[in-house]
């Protein structure tokens, strides 16, 4: 018996957009401070890849529970403990980066959300997003 393998679908690289941020925003964003890094957050779908309209209590669940984000600013102290980072820093700027659930403080600035995180709390840097979710 001939077996066909099961093609599996891998996400294309860049499908997940970078958060666009304007320059008014950017320009009234904070300004991270010591070992703090800002985190932009891609926007939640509206609807299923089915088509489905998701409830606005299901959009909210996935925008706070999201684990990734992409890195706008690092605060000046960020990774410079070389006794915590010997390896030196775990992410920079324009990286997209997997953090714990829940972590950060959290703001929405015109319809965008971001959070300021610590830098210890960045898990991994990943090169596209698209697949990352919450287990």
């Amino acid at each position: 018996m001939s077996e066909k393998k099961q093609e599996i679908k891998t996400p294309k690289p860049d499908s997940v957009e970078k958060p666009e941020v304007s320059a008014e925003v950017k320009s009234q964003l904070p300004v991270p401070k010591g070992w703090k890094i800002l985190i932009a957050m891609p926007s939640v779908k509206e609807t299923t890849d089915g088509g489905i309209i998701k409830a606005t209590q299901t959009k909210t669940d996935e925008e706070t529970s999201n684990i990734c984000g992409y890195v706008l600013k690092l605060g000046l102290e960020a990774y410079c403990d070389e006794k915590r980072f010997p390896t030196g820093p775990w992410c920079k700027e324009g990286d997209w980066v997997i953090f714990r659930a829940y972590s950060g403080t959290r703001m929405k600035m015109y319809g965008k959300e971001f959070r300021l995180i610590n830098d210890d709390t960045v898990e991994a840097v990943v090169d596209d997003p698209t697949g990352v979710v919450r287990a």
